[in-house]
């Protein structure tokens, strides 16, 4: 089973990035999506038959569960995509050092250590799917005011500040609560492969996210000059903007259970909580 998720997944990411840079008519490509799909494909089909499956298939239809884990896939799809994208934008087109950059993002990707502690408990209050959703509409407003704002040979770093923090508060209410959204989702009984099912969606999520904005841009710019790659950016990170909101999206169908469940192992959503903000604030 392993060997067919991880297969078909690394195909579908290669093909994205493969057809960004040579186009649509590009046979190995098209190949690599095909196959990368058939590998799903009978990953799906082989947990469906086997009689001690690795995911159990019948976890996604509860309709809570696919929601926050589709919720959780775009959340980390966008914001490492839109960092992976900011990060050389701030040094190829501002013309800052990579220690520069670090410091200048500091407003986006250090919120997390202060907010998520907060909107954890929160979710603990108010459910998940308000912090959700507003959280995943906060980040895409964010990322989508950053793309405006991008110009070649700008100068400037104090426009981008207001924005980044933000994307930062906005996805620092969406990591508490995107995996207790899915651990809310199932009984005890589940809560161990639920939280593998996120962890591994998220780091998917992270995946496709830079495979599809490396396509989107370089189907639009490329690294020769300040202009071009200004090209590039600006339309790759409007598809990130699009993907925290297509999370938003996701996050209204997630039903009220939160509470009712949560209560029941709030140390394994600690625990859960806890790995999330430390592995995106260690990115």
């Amino acid at each position: 089973a392993v060997p067919l998720v991880a297969g078909g997944t690394a195909l579908i990411a290669w093909a994205l990035v493969r057809v960004g840079d040579s186009g649509w008519g590009d046979v190995r490509g098209i190949a690599a999506l095909i196959a990368g799909v058939a590998l799903l494909a009978g990953f799906v089909l082989r947990e469906r038959t086997t009689a001690e499956p690795m995911l159990p298939l019948r976890l996604f239809r509860v309709r809570a569960f696919s929601a926050a884990n589709l919720a959780a896939f775009c959340m980390s799809g966008a914001i490492f995509s839109a960092a992976f994208l900011t990060a050389q934008y701030f040094q190829l087109g501002l013309g800052y050092s990579p220690l520069a950059t670090g410091l200048r993002l500091l407003p986006w990707t250090a919120t997390p250590m202060v907010v998520a502690p907060l909107a954890g408990a929160l979710a603990d209050r108010m459910g998940t799917r308000p912090l959700l959703v507003t959280g995943l509409l906060l980040q895409a407003g964010g990322l989508a005011w950053v793309a405006s704002m991008a110009a070649a040979g700008s100068s400037g770093y104090g426009r981008f500040v207001a924005p980044l923090i933000i994307a930062g508060v906005g996805v620092s209410m969406a990591i508490p609560t995107a995996p207790t959204a899915v651990l809310s989702a199932v009984g005890p009984a589940d809560v161990g492969r639920a939280s593998g099912v996120s962890n591994t969606m998220q780091r998917f999520g992270a995946a496709f996210g830079i495979a599809l904005v490396t396509a989107v841009f370089a189907a639009n710019g490329h690294l020769g000059s300040v202009a071009s790659f200004t090209a590039g950016y600006r339309p790759a990170m409007f598809v990130s903007a699009g993907i925290s909101l297509l999370g938003a999206a996701a996050a209204i169908a997630i039903g009220r259970r939160a509470a009712a469940v949560a209560t029941s192992h709030p140390q394994g959503l600690e625990d859960v909580r806890a790995t999330e903000t430390q592995h995106v604030a260690a990115s």
